[in-house]
């Protein structure tokens, strides 16, 4: 597996089809709700290609000098169970730390709040909304 840096209209257009085949799909969501004001030319993307292939993505954009948001973690669903969301996760927390900001937030769907208090996150409680498609928690980490 490699781990790439979206730097490249071609490298972002695999972290789409992830998004579009593993969530979109699934999901039914439409492209206009799957690709939202945060999808810009700042937002960085992770694509962990196999070979060539696109098989897993995650974005995160600034929301200040500080913080970043973390999302859009998908994982194609043959490819699961591999550690390829953590991957994802750790390699933007690392790319966001290089880039100097210090905190990393990310809105967790309620299933998924485990799997992110294993890579270090913690549950804002407090701070729950209610999405067009799923319910999700606010989590922060100190990068």
């Amino acid at each position: 597996m490699k781990v790439v840096r979206a730097m490249t209209t071609a490298d972002r257009a695999g972290a789409y089809y992830v998004r579009i085949q593993a969530m979109a799909r699934k999901y039914h969501i439409t492209l206009d709700e799957e690709f939202d004001e945060h999808d810009t030319d700042d937002t960085k993307y992770i694509v962990i290609l196999d070979d060539f292939f696109p098989v897993a993505t995650c974005r995160f954009y600034g929301l200040d000098e500080r913080s970043v948001m973390v999302g859009r973690v998908v994982v194609l669903p043959e490819y699961r169970q591999r550690g390829l969301g953590s991957l994802a996760v750790r390699s933007a927390e690392e790319w966001a730390k290089e880039l100097g900001y210090s905190e990393a937030l990310l809105e967790s769907r309620e299933e998924k709040v485990g799997f992110y208090e294993k890579l270090g996150y913690t549950a804002e409680t407090d701070s729950i909304t209610e999405g067009g498609t799923f319910r999700c928690i606010l989590m922060k980490k100190e990068l």
